[in-house]
């Protein structure tokens, strides 16, 4: 298989191919918000009650463990990004290290990703919406917020950026606000409640190995939307000094948000508890706190969570699809530019992610559940290109631009290898296990059938 290097293939920040670029209206403070409040996604939310109603209090552990592998990732991505900004984030390290096929395969597998995520966030906000307001159609509420934040994609960059600021923001205050809370609880001296010491941590591993793996799973997919702070930086006043800030303080972040929210959560809250999963972690812990109101307060923050990921992933989705066609890999027409934005890769990554919502509805049990099993494992695809482009990207930066070695993988080439290996153990507990052997399946088969195409393209294109 042909391998480029920097030398032979040069991937520069692509240009639209009438000459208009994207702009640079991305603020400081939006891209540090970004960093932020992109780490606290709907999956924190949402869907960490069945990663803790299967491992229990060692869901601590898991999201340590995954939380340690996604700050590995996320280094190396810096790495790369701050070297060679560019909106094609990790799609266009890996044709610059790897080859044009590799760069083809991991960003079209993202963009399948990211606009399916679009439809699943809209669902999701409609169905808080449609709690409060019985009787409204769902479609109609996914069809309006997809009104409004196409719209203000389309319009300009700044406002993805406002959007984003303003959503983080909240996100931010409200989850701090919680540990704040249940640490005070914790060590008894909440007015109102009752500290519960140790008891919930007793039976630590209640499903033994098993749950441990299921808890382990959810929460690498959890991680998920950290990636967009290195394609928004593209698009930033200073790319390289805004990428080398996000990643410097990703491990504190991951700590803070996740693994401290998971520890304070089931210290609080038996495991067992059916609250965990039917009303949400976050929501079970402040009933338990007695707080009057916390849970329709909290559904008001995942709904903002749920928003603020759909806003992000329409940005992301039209971003890598620009990227991409801009260097010559799909329609050239998504390569438009206009005002400094990608309008028609907005519009097109909109009006896929409106397609999956109608999906969900006209053949949920064939069409939109094949869709969901094949974006199962999409984002541990995306890391093993990082990996890899990694450690060929960066023998070359030291000898040809050491210069451009703003931020530097720790160990470098080990923990480079580490990450890499704790992806394949990944691979295999999802063989293990029925519910995620089939998406295993269908995103391999989706990554072999891309990289099929990617290559030829390459050969005829050579």
């Amino acid at each position: 298989m042909h391998s480029s290097t920097t030398s032979d293939t040069p991937t520069r920040e692509p240009q639209a191919p009438e000459g208009a670029a994207l702009s640079h209206g991305l603020k400081q403070r939006h891209l540090s918000m970004i960093a932020l409040g992109g780490v606290i996604g709907a999956g924190l939310f949402v869907g960490s009650g069945a990663g803790i109603a299967a491992a229990g209090p060692s869901i601590v552990v898991a999201y340590t463990l995954s939380g340690i592998l996604v700050m590995l990732v996320m280094r190396m991505l810096g790495e790369m990004s701050a070297a060679y900004p560019s909106s094609g984030s990790f799609s266009a390290h890996a044709e610059r290290a790897i080859g044009p096929w590799a760069g083809f395969t991991a960003g079209w597998s993202f963009w399948v990703l990211l606009c399916t995520a679009v439809g699943l966030e809209g669902i999701g906000a409609a169905k808080i919406v449609t709690g409060w307001l019985p009787g409204t159609p769902e479609w109609a509420w996914v069809a309006l917020f997809m009104v409004v934040f196409c719209g203000a994609n389309l319009a300009a960059v700044k406002n993805f950026g406002e959007f984003e600021f303003w959503f983080a923001a909240l996100k931010v205050g409200a989850i701090s606000l919680f540990l704040v809370l249940g640490v005070l609880a914790i060590a008894g001296v909440l007015p109102g409640s009752d500290s519960p010491g140790t008891s919930n941590l007793t039976d630590f591993l209640p499903n033994g190995g098993e749950g441990l793996v299921v808890g382990l799973l959810a929460s690498v997919f959890a991680y998920g939307g950290l990636e967009t702070v290195t394609i928004a930086a593209a698009e930033s006043e200073n790319p390289v000094q805004g990428v080398a800030r996000a990643v410097r303080t990703a491990m504190w972040r991951i700590a803070l948000f996740y693994i401290g929210s998971m520890a304070v959560i089931v210290t609080l809250v038996p495991w067992d508890s059916k609250a965990v999963v039917e009303k949400g972690p976050y929501v079970a812990a402040l009933d338990e706190l007695g707080i009057p109101g916390a849970g329709q307060l909290m559904n008001v923050v995942v709904l903002v969570a749920l928003l603020s990921a759909m806003n992000a992933n329409i940005y992301g989705s039209s971003r890598i699809a620009y990227s991409l066609v801009a260097r010559g890999q799909g329609p050239k027409v998504l390569a438009k530019v206009s005002g400094g934005v990608p309008r028609v890769a907005v519009l097109v990554s909109c009006v896929v992610g409106f397609v999956c919502v109608l999906l969900s509805y006209w053949r949920p049990n064939d069409v939109f559940s094949w869709l969901l099993n094949m974006i199962g494992a999409v984002i541990l695809v995306v890391w093993i290109f990082i990996a890899v482009a990694q450690l060929r990207l960066r023998r070359q930066l030291e000898r040809e631009a050491p210069g451009k070695l703003v931020v530097r993988m720790w160990a470098y080439p080990w923990l480079t290898w580490v990450a890499l290996a704790g992806m394949a153990a990944v691979f295999v507990l999802m063989a293990r296990e029925p519910d995620t052997r089939v998406q295993l399946y269908s995103t391999g088969g989706m990554t072999l059938a891309l990289a099929a195409v990617g290559y030829a393209w390459q050969r005829a294109r050579r």
